[in-house]
Parts: structure tokens; sequence; C-alpha cells
């Protein structure tokens, strides 16, 4: 257990003239105010505070911060006010104090709202001081190092906002000792099983894993000192979220995780960074592509090293990091390493405006926002590289993830703005509605009133509720167009009989077929129809006898039979029987362009025999029921027959021409081409193919899928 001494003796450590006063005072107040309170570990509770104080001496602050570390919970879970907090401490304490004061006091109506409100209260706090944020941080690691003995709902819940917000928090303001240790607390508790598991093939190798750390640190000793230079040698096993976070990303197994083991270099001088870094490199090959000066380009967070990974002793990958003492500091401490303490004082200089950017866009961020959980979001962008932040013409925010696009924009306003997206204009600038969304973006969307969604835009969106509305939309739109062509078909049919289709949607023996041919309702029936799962003579049966069904079947058969001697006689053709007739001219409609393999339907025209559409082509909907007659493929006959396909790929040199051997080699032939290139550099490719069935069509369409540079390639109809 922590005591008082041990925090002082930290604090003066690097701050020999601090005044000790005030931490001995601070102890003594939060002691009285909390005696006889206990945790859930059944602990004092003043074990909490004094643990939280020792961290932010770990972290090297200054006095008004370990003093606040030691009160921070006294004015919400005790009978101390703010008021006695001034009288005693001081403004400055008093301030922190009330910057990291939990508002559990305070009524939500939801959870999200609560952790907003938590973080609306600490950002703006963090406008004027920093170090709230830095005491909150010590406050939820230690609350992670106990969170074994909270209730297991919450305890996932804690963890899980600890993943989400406090170790991204962490690693943004550079601490990344604090970052891994949240990581693996959080890790831990949300997946106890993958934890242990690891920590237990790691303990497994841990004799084989130092006697390795060692061979190697020694060779790296031996040849720094040849070359006369400083340092310092540590090797460490990567935190345990580390590489599962690898295992995950890179889907391997924990013995394909090369790199377990990190070396660190710590040296004297710049110089001697680079100059350290020649020697591992001569020592062993390094990988291409694994080099990372963030010395001259340094991170966010202000982290400065070199990263390097080598193929090292027995050929296992190592990965190397050198740096100075400073640097090393600033890796350890972050924005804490960053304070400046006047000669005497404990007061803090001025800090680098410039290091702490994205604290001030944050602050300017929620104080336009009305919403709590529009302003969490506003966090974990700027938290999260994988996700960007946009605004409406009027200002309002938006967060996306990586890759959005104005469609995923649009749906994020309203449904029926999505579905009649047209285009968008960015930053006042037309863009296709394919084009990628990138932090600070003021996005205008461009509807039309005849614009449908399409099965293209799936490709375009990242956003769940963009993908889902799209389908939603597509399914119902199918859904009303085989209702449609369903009824088309059960009217003509029962037409036939001499009945109305529409008097008897709703009689008792219309729902005996629904029961008896298993569907749902009357429109899966309907649709069951259309799509040919069910025959409309299914449905007769429940309506008329079978000898009147025979009978006017047979008729059926004779009636096309006449029509065919009103049309032009030019004998069989197309591939295509029409029952009941055996010479009659046929076409293929261009609309829908049918090959074999395809659910086919004929429609009788004045004078031009049978125009051939898919069964599932919108303008057959539009036809007279009629014309409409029975048409199969003639399997017997073998032909070309005409299919178009969209090939959207980048706009390379010589893609072309792979594409066009593509198709070649699936053996189908160009009837015809037509290509023209986009505002994003990408090209549209249209082919009119010469193909046998459905199955050669998709045949070539995989062929030229797994060309390198085509993005999609889909059937034209």
């Amino acid at each position: 257990m922590i005591r008082l001494n041990d925090i002082t003796d930290k604090v003066q450590s690097y701050l020999p003239d601090a005044d000790i006063e005030v931490i001995s005072t601070a102890y003594v107040f939060s002691a009285k105010v909390h005696q006889g309170q206990t945790r859930l570990s059944g602990e004092p509770y003043l074990t909490h505070p004094l643990e939280v104080a020792y961290i932010l001496g770990e972290l090297t602050m200054d006095v008004p911060s370990v003093a606040t570390g030691l009160l921070h919970d006294t004015v919400e879970d005790t009978l101390a006010t703010m008021k006695e907090i001034e009288e005693i401490f001081g403004p400055e304490i008093s301030y922190l104090v009330d910057g990291v004061t939990k508002i559990s006091r305070m009524s939500f109506s939801n959870t999200e709202e609560r952790q907003a409100e938590n973080f609306r209260k600490m950002i703006i706090a963090m406008a004027k001081d920093i170090r709230v944020l830095l005491i909150k941080l010590s406050d939820r690691l230690h609350n992670m190092r106990t969170i074994q003995f909270l209730p297991l709902e919450r305890r996932e819940a804690v963890a899980q906002e600890t993943m989400d917000i406090y170790a991204p928090l962490a690693n943004r303001l550079g601490i990344g000792w604090i970052k891994a240790e949240l990581e693996d607390l959080a890790f831990k508790t949300l997946k106890p099983e993958i934890y242990q598991e690891i920590s237990d093939r790691l303990e497994s190798k841990r004799s084989e894993i130092d006697k390795y750390s060692k061979g190697v640190l020694s060779i790296i000793e031996e040849e720094i000192k040849k070359n006369k230079i400083e340092a310092q040698l540590q090797g460490r096993v990567k935190h345990l979220y580390g590489i599962y976070s690898k295992m995950k990303a890179q889907e391997i197994g924990f013995e394909e995780v090369y790199d377990k083991i990190a070396f660190r270099i710590i040296v004297e001088s710049l110089k001697d960074c680079y100059g350290t870094l020649g020697i591992i490199h001569s020592l062993w090959k390094p990988v291409p592509g694994r080099f990372k000066d963030f010395i001259a380009m340094p991170k966010p967070n202000m982290y400065q090293s070199l990263h390097t990974t080598v193929i090292g002793p027995y050929g296992e990958r190592i990965e190397v990091q050198i740096r100075t003492e400073e640097m090393h500091k600033i890796a350890q401490k972050g924005i804490a390493a960053h304070w400046r303490y006047k000669e005497g004082k404990d007061g803090i200089k001025k800090q680098d405006a410039k290091s702490y950017d994205w604290l001030q866009r944050l602050i300017e961020w929620q104080q336009d926002l009305k919403d709590p959980s529009e302003f969490l979001k506003t966090v974990k962008v700027d938290l999260f590289p994988e996700e960007v932040y946009v605004f409406t013409p009027k200002g309002e925010v938006k967060a996306f993830p990586k890759g959005a696009t104005p469609i995923d924009f649009a749906y994020g306003i309203h449904t029926d703005v999505g579905n009649k997206c047209v285009g968008a204009k960015v930053n006042g600038k037309l863009v296709p509605i394919r084009h990628q969304l990138v932090n600070g973006d003021v996005v205008e969307i461009l509807t039309g009133g005849k614009q449908k969604p399409s099965k293209d835009w799936l490709r375009m969106v990242v956003t769940s509720k963009a993908k889902q509305k799209i389908k939603h939309w597509l399914i119902n739109e199918q859904k009303e167009r085989s209702v449609t062509f369903g009824k088309e078909i059960l009217d003509k049919e029962f037409r036939k009989f001499g009945l109305s289709f529409q008097k008897h949607m709703h009689s008792q023996k219309m729902k005996s077929a629904i029961e008896s041919l298993k569907t749902k309702d009357l429109e899966d029936l309907i649709s069951k129809v259309a799509n040919a799962r069910i025959s409309p003579q299914q449905i007769i049966e429940f309506f008329v006898p079978k000898e009147e069904i025979k009978e006017t079947e047979q008729q059926s058969v004779e009636e096309p039979a006449k029509k065919k001697q009103r049309l032009k006689k030019e004998g069989k053709a197309g591939g295509v029987l029409i029952k009941g007739v055996d010479d009659i001219m046929t076409k293929f409609a261009k609309c829908c362009n049918p090959v074999p393999g395809d659910r086919i339907i004929g429609f009788i025209t004045r004078g031009r025999g049978v125009t051939i559409h898919t069964a599932d082509c919108p303008n057959v909907i539009d036809l007279s029921t009629e014309r409409l007659v029975d048409v199969q493929w003639d399997i017997s006959q073998e032909q070309n027959y005409n299919a178009k396909i969209m090939v959207i790929c980048e706009n390379k040199k010589g893609l072309l021409a792979s594409i066009a051997l593509a198709i070649a080699n699936s053996e189908a032939n160009i009837s015809e081409g037509f290509l023209r290139t986009t505002d994003d550099n990408k090209a549209r490719c249209e082919f009119e193919l010469q193909i046998k069935n459905l199955e050669h069509l998709k045949r070539v369409i995989r062929s030229v899928e797994k060309e390198r540079d085509v993005i999609s390639v889909h059937r034209i109809t």
C-alpha cells in the first residue's frame, strides 16, 4: 500500500524545493473526510487517492496536481464542499478538484449522454489547464487496476469505456506506459480467455525469450562500445493487447507474431541516434519498408524515436527503437514531460500552444454543439484516425468512418435525402458521389426527384446505416415489381376462366391457397408467382374444377397457333421455342438482352413476330397481358447471343488490353466497346459480347474481375 512518505519522496526526487506541506495537508484532509469509507475490495477508501497521487508523482507532476490527486473524490463522495477546498487549499487546487469531480449528482436520460457530459466538462477544463486530464487519467488507471471488485456488468462497461476513450487519450497525450497498461487491463476484463491464453503462452516461452533477449543485447552492446557510443540498452516483451491486436489485424496465430520483443537503445545525442542506427543495420539486414524516422517527423503527441526492424540472430525479426534520454522522457510521460517549473517555485510556465492545437479544436467544436452525444463523437473522431469529421452547410457536425462518401453523408442526414442523392458539393465544388470525404470538409448534398438508389451504391458506402437503407430500398423495389408482375400474370390466368382476380383476392378460397401453398400472406403468394416459384395453375385449382382447367388449357395451346397465322412466317429462329408454335419470327429485346439461363417471356408484336424479354424485365409490366406468350429456350440449338457488361476500373495504361485479353481467354468475342473516364480518374468500359449462355457470361465476368485495378464488373440489363 502506498503511504504519504512514498508520495513526498517521489515529488522531492524531481522537485527538491517543493512545498511538501501542501501535500501533507491534502492527505490529512482526505483521510479525515473519507474516514470510515471502504472500497469494494474492502480496503479503506483512502488507498485510492493515495495511489492516484503516487501515479501523478510518477508523471513528475507539480505539487497542486499531486495534492488534487489526494482530494479529487472528496467533494463527490464526502460531505466536503468546494468552498472548504478553496478556503484551505486556494483557488488553483480548488479549480483542479472541480475539474475532475465526477458529476454523478446530476440526472441523465441515458448512459451515453452522461458519458458525453463528463467529457464536455473535462475538455472545457483543459482549455485552461491540461492537468485536469492527467489527473483524470491517473484516477482511471487505479480504478482499472482494481476493476475486478466491480459487479460484472459494470466492470465490462468501465473496461469498454477505457478502451474507447481513456487509452486513446493517453496515447494522444503521448503517455505510452499508461496507454499500454489501460489497454491490457481493459483487454483482460473484456476478453479474459484470450488474454489468459496469450499470457500463458508468453509465460511458457519466458526463459527462451529472456535468453534470446540477453543474447541480442550483448551483441549490440559489444558493437556499440567498439564505436565509443554511450548507451542504455533495454529489451522488453510487448504488452498483451499489442500482440492480440497484431494477431487480429493480420489474421495470424500467436506463433506467427514475429516481433514479440522490442529492443530500445537510449543514447546521449541526436548524432548518436543515427550512428547507432548504422551499427544495427551493419549487424543485421533491415526489413524493407519497416524503418520509420519519428525524429525528423515526430508524431502529433510529440513522440520522437527511430524505429527499424531487422532480421536478427537465428533469422528472427526484431524491432529496435533508438532515442535520446530527452526523447525517452517524452515517450514515457508525454505532455507531462513538458512541464517546466519556475526556479524555487511550483508555478508552471505557459505551455507551447502549437503542441495542444488538437485540444483547442475540441474546445471550439464543443462550444457549437448542443447534443452531448454528438460531442462524444467529436472526441472519438479526433482520437481515432480511421474516422473523419465533416460539416453541413449550416455548420452542424457529422462524424463518419474513414472512406465515407457523399452518399454516406446524405443518409446520415435523412433517408429521403440519401435515396434522392444525385451528387454533392464539397467545399463549394462539385464532386462525384464516390468522392471520399476528409476532415473539415463542408458537404452539401444535391438531390433529384427521379433519382433512385442502385446496387452500385453498396460498393461506395461504408456506414452500416447507408448500406441498410440502400438494401431496404432495393428489396422493396424488387418486391413491388414482383407483386405488380405477379398480379398481371394472375389477372390474365383468372380471365381465361371468366374470373376476376381482383374480386377473389381476399376470398376464403384464396386464404386456403395461401395456407396450402405455405406462403406467409397474399403478397408473398403473388411474389412467388412472379418469381416462378408457384405457377398460376396451382392457384386456379382452388377456384375452377380440374376438367374445366384441362379444357381451357387445350384452347390456350390452339390459340397461339391461330395468332401465328397472322404473322410473317420466317421459320424457327433465335434458339427459342414458343408453346404450341413451330415456326415464327423471334427477336430479343434490347432493353434486357436475354441469354440462355435467364427466365424469359414472349410478347407478340404487330407484324414483327415475338419479342423475347427476361421475365423480370421492368418493361414487361407495361405490356398488354393479352399478347404475352409462354416461351422457353431451345437447348438443342447452340449459337451466340449478345450480352452487355460494364467494367469500372482504375484509369491506367494497358488495362483495357488486359481486360480484352481476359474476355478473349474466356472464349467470348467483343462486338462493340465504349470507354469514358470520370473526374476521379476511373474508367467506365461498356462491352457488347457474344456469349453462349448465362453461365458463359458469368465465367467472363469472373475472369475480368480477377484483373488488377478492376473495381467492379456487372451485367447491363
